[in-house]
């Protein structure tokens, strides 16, 4: 006789109420940092009981862990076959991370990693996502003669990465939302001042 199959304990987990927990837990970070970082400050601000966020992840580091390892998931390359378009999709994806509604935390990680359990882990993964795929663009455009033999990659870089970095730490909390709105068309802004700066191949 063969065995009955197992019926599963207790309801699924409901993916809109883990999503609503980690938007919440990464704008309590944001605003607050980690000193003031609780379950009971992301669990008000989510309109969820804290049973609901120990049900997911039993203390608060972990918590913010799981909102690092989805926010901040790397900046990927993409390949258009013109280096002004792939630069324009990396700063877009740049200026998204800083801008979106979990940007807070990311610019908080960014002073705060040393102090934070894996902090400096996930913020060490996306800088380097960022780097390597900023590197692949800048090697495809000398081959393509889309950029002088000379150009240095990590001046260009730091000048369009820096500059979306530098576009969200200027925008006040209240504007957030429209400069967001705006990136798509800034980045496309920036990186043409960029490349004006740069020579092209003879």
């Amino acid at each position: 006789m063969s065995a009955s199959p197992v019926t599963p304990q207790g309801r699924p987990r409901d993916p809109e109420v883990d999503a609503r927990i980690t938007r919440a837990a990464a704008e309590v970070y944001g605003a607050e940092g980690w000193a003031r970082f609780s379950v009971d400050a992301v669990a008000r601000k989510a309109g969820v009981g804290k049973a609901s966020i120990y049900l997911r992840w039993p203390n608060k580091e972990a918590l913010l862990a799981a909102v690092l390892a989805t926010r901040l998931s790397g900046v990927r390359d993409i390949d258009t076959g013109s280096v002004r378009d792939d630069l324009v999709m990396l700063a877009r994806q740049v200026l998204h991370t800083f801008l979106d509604e979990a940007g807070g935390a990311v610019l908080r990680l960014m002073v705060e990693a040393e102090s934070i359990p894996s902090g400096r882990e996930h913020l060490d993964r996306f800088l380097q996502s960022q780097a390597t795929a900023g590197r692949a663009i800048v090697r495809r455009g000398i081959e393509r003669g889309q950029l002088g033999e000379q150009t240095r990659a990590t001046m260009l870089l730091d000048c369009i990465s820096g500059g979306a970095l530098s576009h969200a730490l200027a925008t006040p909390a209240r504007l957030r939302p429209q400069v967001a709105a705006g990136a798509d068309a800034y980045a496309e802004e920036l990186v043409d001042f960029v490349l004006a700066c740069v020579s092209p191949a003879g």
